[in-house]
């Protein structure tokens, strides 16, 4: 047996939810800039904030601990205005425009900004793509607004899985206990459920497969 390479990782095996090799390593910066631009800038934004308050998830600085750090340091951020969202949300990414929202939205002023260490440190995207997957919200010109222009190599690998796990859990549970497995709390219930829009023949196909060894997993 061939002794591994010092610098081979595991991690650049091919992962479940992408096609060929997938390298966690060059994607990692990508996510980290998502993740820069959803504090920093989408948070801020009032189509993202309108779009968050009616799917009950709330964004960064509206969670208790991070309104108190930011009351303490700062004014009280309001929403930059903005027409709804579309301006670069193509499949692209929107190709230019920073805010994902309008070409014409500008970035919050920096008293909007809480410490970038202590929002980096403590916020996951996670639930925000959980919420738009199964709201059927996750189409380009919102995950664009949201994630900004990396979010196709940032965020897409977590969005197919995300989209996949909805497929799972419609499969295998009633409605009542696919929608509680998606609220997040009293405070943050899912409003409302909707069925994937735009599934690929391949997203089936694979997702069959994945079912597949997930069975396989059961019957062992």
């Amino acid at each position: 047996m061939a002794a591994a390479h010092p610098f081979d990782h595991p991690f650049e095996e091919e992962q479940p939810f992408l096609d060929g090799q997938f390298d966690i390593f060059d994607w990692y910066p990508y996510f980290q800039s998502c993740v820069r631009y959803f504090l920093e800038h989408a948070q801020f934004n009032g189509p993202v904030q309108a779009l968050a308050a009616f799917i009950n998830i709330q964004l960064p600085f509206q969670k208790p601990q991070t309104a108190a750090l930011l009351a303490r340091s700062s004014p009280s951020p309001g929403p930059v205005p903005g027409p709804p969202f579309g301006g670069g949300g193509g499949g692209s990414g929107g190709g230019g425009s920073n805010s994902g929202l309008s070409p014409g939205s500008a970035p919050p002023p920096p008293h909007h900004q809480l410490p970038h260490q202590h929002q980096h440190a403590h916020t996951s995207l996670q639930p925000y793509i959980r919420r738009l997957v199964a709201t059927g919200f996750d189409f380009p010109a919102v995950l664009h607004g949201f994630f900004g222009d990396d979010w196709e190599l940032g965020i897409r690998p977590m969005h197919e899985q995300e989209r996949r796990n909805f497929l799972f859990a419609a499969k295998s549970s009633s409605w009542l206990e696919v929608k509680r497995a998606y609220d997040m709390g009293v405070d943050e219930t899912i409003p409302f459920l909707k069925p994937l829009k735009n599934v690929s023949e391949g997203e089936i196909v694979a997702a069959e497969a994945g079912w597949s060894e997930w069975l396989a997993m059961q019957d062992w």
